[in-house]
């Protein structure tokens, strides 16, 4: 029996990933940062160890108890958060953290896996988003720290191609998760909205979207499992794809990028 990691297990793209791979027949060790999530995995029969991507001992400790399970086949770097508000009005300890765990922890924690991977042959599958092929309004936090995500990947699957270990990309569109809610706590520590150039719009637009959320799926909306279908094709396939798409807004993003130019994108974005 195979064995994943997955990181980010507490809700949407993790959860279901971690569901999904073990209904494949692998074993998965379910990572989540809160002690009742936790407690949860548990009780659903995962073997489950607290990580906090933000913080190295953490990380440290989380690759360290995984690797003394036995050996580890494939690592899902699925964990991340969002902290939605106009660039202008994120201060520096606001990327600070959500650097710190969608990047930093992210790449630490690979790194701390990679030797086991050399000598065993692994997958690092790295759950990036649309919004690391085009920047939105409201996003730029998470669309920085994805284009970080993206690039770092890019370099590492071409360093790494005489090694037996495999990087991908996943890049999904609009999932049905718990990333918007999950979200204001981070939109009311670090943004103050009703000091900004801005507070029309946030009141016209971001507010709404976050504190009174349409009954409505967002358009093009997956659930998870569009995700976790093609993070099984992407640990078990003999010849995995450098990169998946997932969604019709991230095939856009991709062909749109290619061949339109920056004008034309900056519109799209415009009235995203």
């Amino acid at each position: 029996m195979k064995t994943v990691l997955i990181t980010g297990c507490s809700s949407g793209i993790g959860l279901d990933a971690a569901h999904h791979m073990r209904g494949r027949g692998w074993r998965v060790i379910a990572t989540c940062r809160r002690p009742e999530d936790i407690e949860a995995r548990r009780a659903e029969g995962f073997d489950t160890l607290h990580l906090e991507l933000g913080d190295e001992a953490s990380v440290a400790a989380c690759a360290q108890a995984a690797l003394a399970m036995g050996p580890v086949d494939a690592l899902v770097n699925n964990g991340a958060f969002a902290i939605p508000g106009a660039v202008e009005d994120l201060p520096r300890g606001a990327l600070r953290s959500i650097f710190e765990a969608n990047l930093f922890g992210t790449h630490d924690l690979t790194r701390h896996f990679l030797p086991h991977f050399r000598e065993n042959g692994g997958r690092v599958v790295n759950i990036s988003s649309v919004l690391g092929l085009a920047g939105i309004p409201w996003r730029g936090a998470y669309v920085a720290t994805k284009f970080a995500l993206e690039g770092l990947t890019d370099v590492m699957r071409v360093e790494m191609a005489d090694t037996p270990v495999r990087f991908v990309l996943i890049e999904p569109g609009p999932i049905g998760t718990r990333i918007r809610l999950n979200s204001i706590p981070h939109f009311e520590r670090w943004i103050d909205w009703q000091a900004s150039p801005r507070a029309g719009q946030y009141r016209r637009t971001l507010l709404k979207r976050l504190y009174e959320p349409s009954a409505k799926k967002d358009r093009f909306e997956l659930p998870p499992r569009a995700v976790s279908e093609k993070i099984a094709h992407a640990l078990e396939s003999r010849t995995p794809r450098p990169r998946y798409y997932v969604t019709t807004p991230t095939y856009i993003a991709g062909i749109g990028r290619r061949l339109l130019p920056t004008r034309a994108l900056d519109w799209f974005a415009r009235r995203s």
